[in-house]
């Protein structure tokens, strides 16, 4: 009886991690960009919005993110010091990105989608889906759209960035079913830095309350190794497809439990607001890219408003500086989770004021 009530509750799992798997599968055989990613999530996006019981519990999606970190860190090389000082602009020049994509996805959805002030700010944040739905139902907006809303951004912009890449920046589908890279017969000291960072890193960042904890604690301890000769090696390809279908049907499991014609609602709604969002994150591309000879594409890629955990494997997927992009990525969602909440109630209190008077 309890082996069966087990394999009954695993029946969502395996269901989603199994469709998964055949969306990549499918999409590495059509020579898709970035397949295992892109095809597990839209596979499952589709499965959701039919009624599939499709569920991927929070702490597998954790488990891949933090190997995510491992992977992200492999990238940092010892002369990142030396070109840090070289990205202040960007990320400096990110702010006004930040601020004016919000207002105009924030003026978007308050007049087109007739969502509330509330729900419209933060459903606008192009950061922090977690954060920014629990923030905003805690003030009165609503969960269920900010989540929904957030979810759609995340998917549409994870959906756009490798078509980009493949069109503008000479981005090729690998020949095989995987790209070319290390195997799992790393050595053992390979194995052993890597265990190290995947086990204390998270336990450390959690202590220093730091956002996305799992993933930068591990990056960070790993980005170490690297940068200090420690380390050489990038975890095996099979591991970075393995973790690219976990997290492609993460973002497709979010749309299950919702009535089809809610997802689709807000999913016409998103495309617009997506559309918002990669015309600043290109315009700001292009002009950063300008100013600083930084290749545009290079900067529409930090600056474009999807998960840190996707786009940074997207980075890693097509081949791309991945501390760069994570930097800015990082840096992103730090500023919306500081300080979209603050602003709002800045906001608030301004216009309580004024309705006194």
């Amino acid at each position: 009886m309890i082996v069966q009530n087990f394999f009954s509750s695993c029946k969502p799992l395996i269901l989603a991690l199994s469709i998964g798997t055949f969306g990549g599968l499918l999409f590495a055989f059509w020579k898709m960009p970035l397949p295992w990613m892109l095809g597990s999530m839209v596979f499952v996006t589709i499965a959701a919005i039919f009624g599939w019981s499709v569920k991927l519990p929070y702490a597998l999606r954790q488990c891949m993110v933090v190997f995510i970190g491992v992977m992200l860190g492999s990238q940092f090389t010892p002369d990142l010091l030396d070109r840090l000082s070289s990205w202040t602009f960007s990320v400096t020049a990110m702010v006004g990105y930040i601020i004016l994509s919000m207002l105009c996805v924030l003026f978007y959805l308050y007049k087109f989608a007739n969502y509330d002030p509330i729900t419209s700010y933060f459903s606008a944040a192009p950061g922090g889906l977690n954060d920014m739905t629990i923030i905003g139902g805690e003030m009165g907006g609503d969960d269920r759209a900010i989540a929904l809303t957030q979810a759609s951004r995340v998917l549409f912009v994870v959906l756009t960035i490798p078509f980009m890449f493949r069109i503008f920046g000479g981005y090729e589908t690998p020949e095989g079913l995987l790209p070319e890279g290390p195997g799992f017969d790393l050595p053992l000291s390979e194995w052993l830095a890597m265990a190290i960072s995947v086990t204390l890193g998270p336990f450390l960042a959690k202590c220093l309350r730091l956002p996305a904890a799992f993933l930068l604690g591990a990056m960070t301890l790993t980005a170490i190794a690297h940068i200090n000769g420690w380390a050489s090696s990038s975890p095996p390809v099979g591991l970075v497809a393995i973790a690219q279908v976990v997290l492609g049907t993460a973002i497709g499991c979010r749309f299950t439990g919702t009535k089809p014609a809610e997802v689709l609602r807000i999913l016409k709604i998103s495309i617009g607001s997506t559309f918002i969002l990669m015309s600043t994150a290109v315009a700001g591309g292009l002009l950063i890219g300008e100013l600083t000879g930084i290749p545009w594409y290079l900067v529409t890629l930090a600056y474009a408003p999807g998960g840190l955990a996707e786009m940074s494997l997207i980075a890693i997927g097509i081949g791309q500086d991945v501390p760069f992009v994570a930097t800015h990525h990082l840096c992103r969602i730090g500023i919306i989770i500081l300080f979209a909440p603050l602003a709002f109630r800045l906001i608030s209190q301004y216009f309580l004021q004024k309705k006194k008077y």
